[in-house]
């Protein structure tokens, strides 16, 4: 079910449909409203110069790069995942060829 979702930028109200979970919706909005708002306040005397579609790119572009490196991040953290579980396998497998011919004690089996 399509629910709206309004957010204020530069004084007017901006309102959209989500199909999403609404709560999301909202948290992703809010958050490019403190974008926004961050960029305009790091440029205070320049704000007033700069349009409101510049100060919109910036943040665009500041949230596209946070967006890379979390999934740079990411990608890393998984590799490294993969890496280790990969490393404990062949140990696992090491141990377990070493325990062939063991029962569950430990103990030598007729073989």
């Amino acid at each position: 079910m399509e629910q709206l979702v309004t957010i204020e930028l530069f004084g007017k109200p901006y309102t959209f449909k989500t199909q999403g979970e609404l709560g999301r919706a909202k948290e992703v909005a809010d958050f490019l409203v403190r974008e926004v708002a961050r960029v305009a306040n790091h440029h205070p005397n320049k704000s007033s110069k700069m349009n409101h579609v510049t100060i919109m790119i910036l943040a665009a572009l500041n949230i596209a790069q946070e967006y890379m490196e979390l999934e740079k991040d990411r990608s890393h953290f998984i590799r490294e995942l993969s890496n280790r579980s990969t490393e404990l396998l062949h140990k696992l497998d090491a141990c377990s060829t070493e325990d062939a011919g063991t029962d569950a004690y430990g103990l030598r089996t007729g073989t």
